[in-house]
């Protein structure tokens, strides 16, 4: 399947995008999560790609896509991501989207209802739930450069372990670095006036999110990961939940094949 792989860039208005492409079908897009890009998807793809036409952008400011001085938002992606569509003629899509890009996906969705098949969601951001706005200011002081350097984080695992604190502590250290090699996504998540965030959140909407859905969600995931694809599949009227045992919020990476066996029965009962 690598042999074929097409990688392809194009110059929107508000910058320029990178894809992967390959295969003949129906039009699967993958949208990556907060802090991956396009390569997120390879496994999933080489699966499907006999059957499918797959695309993988880069989202504005993740991978190989450009990184323009512009003020990134929900909004901005979405408007990306219909310019993307529009010039490629592709008029109906399904989106695959994980995390950040399924906040993505699904308003895109809610503004084009019309050029949606279905969504798969995986482990979606983008609605309120208990403890968002506290996961937000506690990310905000994280990510702060002038918050405690990663060497003294790591110096602390030794009492974080006497105190069964281990685990949390090498958590925060991965979200930490993680935000310093993903600014895009840390801006769009953490950095943003909380204003501004809520303004972009799709909890008051989902109701009109009338397209066949499947949520992804790993059993093993954090609370407030859990909380809102189960508040994703409440709010969507033809959105199912659906738990992978044994799955943290790496789902696509750890289960490609599982992930890729979901989307071909999903699509074959749209």
């Amino acid at each position: 399947m690598y042999s074929l792989l097409r990688n392809t860039r194009l110059l929107l208005s508000q910058g320029k995008i990178f894809w992967r492409e390959v295969g003949v079908g129906p039009d699967l897009v993958f949208l990556h999560g907060s802090w991956h890009d396009s390569n997120q998807w390879l496994p999933i793809i080489e699966n499907l790609s006999k059957d499918n036409h797959c695309l993988a952008p880069d989202l504005l400011g993740f991978g190989d896509s450009e990184f323009p001085n512009v003020h990134h938002s929900i909004d901005l992606a979405v408007d990306c991501l219909a310019e993307y569509l529009d010039a490629l003629k592709l008029e109906k899509v399904y989106l695959v989207a994980h995390s950040l890009g399924a906040w993505v996906a699904a308003s895109y969705a809610l503004k084009h209802l019309d050029r949606v098949e279905g969504l798969i969601l995986i482990a979606p951001e983008g609605v309120e739930v208990p403890s968002t706005k506290g996961r937000r200011l506690w990310a905000r002081v994280l990510g702060d450069p002038l918050f405690l350097p990663v060497w003294l984080l790591r110096s602390l695992f030794p009492l974080a372990r006497l105190l069964g604190l281990g685990k949390q502590l090498k958590s925060q250290l991965q979200l930490r670095l993680k935000m310093r090699f993903s600014p895009t996504a840390n801006h769009l998540l953490f950095r943003r006036r909380w204003a501004e965030i809520q303004a972009e959140l799709l909890t008051e909407h989902l109701s009109y999110l009338k397209v066949p859905t499947l949520i992804l969600q790993g059993s093993e995931d954090s609370q407030i990961a859990l909380s809102m694809s189960e508040a994703y599949a409440d709010l969507a009227p033809m959105a199912k939940l659906q738990l992978i045992e044994d799955s943290n919020h790496n789902l696509v990476e750890e289960k490609p094949e599982a992930i890729a066996q979901y989307i071909r029965d999903f699509l074959g009962n749209c």
